[in-house]
């Protein structure tokens, strides 16, 4: 794999590492009611021995939903997200550091049955019973998936070094990226962590969650123009603001003012930026948001199936004739004698 990847995953790890030792102590207890999700943790500290291992650090459960605001519940899910972010991370070195053989060809194609966006593309497969939505051109993009991980190897081979930055997105108080949720929620509509295409894209860019009603991203900038080009080809409403350093305790990374933004951002050749935008339009395409208009679309033709102008004249008919509702829907209004001005 490219050498500029591995030279990113490194340097975050060696702080994510660093942390881990600071909290050592602090593992030992519950994060949540669940003790099993702490395994989930754990899972990533020993490498990968096989294909079927790394695989199996991608396929995990969503954790569980935590609405409580107490202080000490508090504690716990932010204690949480440090974790699942230090299992992103060290997910992502093992991903580009094991023997090239341990990985799939494409991780994408392998990853793919339990995204939640095919799996909502499934849903709208089977509910098109009438042909109404034309599906081709998307069934066509997820057998084609592959171009995900030939687009990530493109832009990481060429994208410069950096340390991690935090942003918090905000967009109509949906999790409309699918990024994997952690503590309060304002729906039950939990996501694991790479549950979703946009958080296995994004995992090669940094480290990812969302609560309540906003999403966290910190690593490289990259990572910040994919979420912007995504929700903006889909035209949705959303916000980018710096993470505030003091937001996610025991985690660095650095909050940037606008000018720095744009400091940062003449860092990037314009071919990664071409690219991101890209892979963005891609994820778009085959996102949830862009399904639930196409299912949107087979209820208005389930509950516009039938002739209405029809159905009110027969209406009318009842009305005027006194005719029994047991006749047929169907009637030839002329054949009625003296029924819109003819005479018997």
């Amino acid at each position: 794999m490219p050498q500029s990847s591995v030279t990113i995953t490194v340097q975050k790890a060696s702080g994510a590492e660093a942390n881990n030792e600071s909290k050592q102590e602090a593992k030992q207890a519950p994060v949540i009611a669940d003790d099993e999700q702490l395994g989930v943790a754990d899972a990533v500290i020993k490498p990968p021995a096989s294909k079927a291992e790394l695989l199996a650090l991608y396929q995990v459960d969503a954790l569980p939903i935590n609405n409580a605001i107490q202080p000490k519940e508090l504690e716990k899910v932010a204690q949480l997200r440090v974790e699942l972010y230090q299992q992103q991370l060290k997910r992502t070195e093992f991903f580009y550091t094991v023997k090239p053989e341990l990985r799939p060809t494409y991780m994408v194609q392998a990853l793919k049955p339990q995204f939640i966006e095919y799996q909502q593309f499934q849903m709208a497969r089977a509910l098109d019973q009438r042909g109404l939505i034309d599906l081709d051109k998307t069934d066509m993009m997820w057998q084609q998936l592959h171009i995900v991980d030939d687009l990530i190897a493109d832009i990481v081979y060429s994208m410069p070094a950096q340390n991690p930055v935090g942003w918090q997105l905000t967009s109509v108080n949906k999790n409309h990226l699918k990024l994997p949720t952690v503590g309060r929620l304002r729906d039950n509509d939990s996501v694991a962590d790479q549950g979703s295409l946009n958080s296995y894209v994004l995992s090669h860019f940094g480290v990812m969650s969302y609560t309540y009603d906003r999403a966290y991203f910190i690593g490289h900038v990259l990572g910040y123009l994919f979420c912007c080009y995504y929700l903006a080809h889909l035209s949705i409403a959303y916000g980018v603001t710096p993470l505030p350093s003091d937001t996610i305790a025991d985690y660095d990374y650095a909050s940037l003012d606008t000018a720095k933004l744009v400091r940062l951002l003449h860092s990037i050749d314009v071919h990664c930026k071409r690219r991101i935008y890209q892979l963005a339009v891609l994820c778009a395409r085959l996102s949830c948001y862009q399904l639930d208009k196409y299912i949107e679309k087979m209820l208005i033709a389930e509950v516009n199936e039938f002739d209405k102008k029809q159905q009110i004249d027969h209406l009318d008919l009842l009305l005027s004739r006194g005719i029994m509702p047991e006749m047929p829907d169907r009637v030839i209004l002329k054949d009625f004698p003296g029924s819109f001005g003819k005479k018997d």
